[in-house]
């Protein structure tokens, strides 16, 4: 089971699933599209989630998983470790 992290949001957790099930390399816009929250709501979140380590930011306008946002989603990460 995941933690419950108090600054985290259900859409941190729908992007970081999408990232994960899709497996790619992905911007804020494309991410939006497809689980239906507003680009803007996304690029900050994906902010948030890269200086948490849980996304990697590859370049100006994309994202991916990291390993520790894998531990994170597979419940092996306490919510002390975020």
């Amino acid at each position: 089971m995941r933690p419950r992290v108090d600054w985290m949001t259900q859409g941190d957790e729908r992007i970081m699933e999408f990232l994960y099930e899709k497996d790619i390399v992905a911007s804020p816009s494309v991410i939006a599209a497809n689980i239906d929250y507003t680009n803007e709501y996304i690029s900050r979140r994906c902010r948030v989630l890269a200086e948490a380590e849980l996304l990697q930011r590859i370049d100006a306008s994309n994202y991916r998983l990291t390993d520790f946002g894998e531990q994170f989603l597979s419940g092996e990460l306490s919510s002390e470790d975020l």
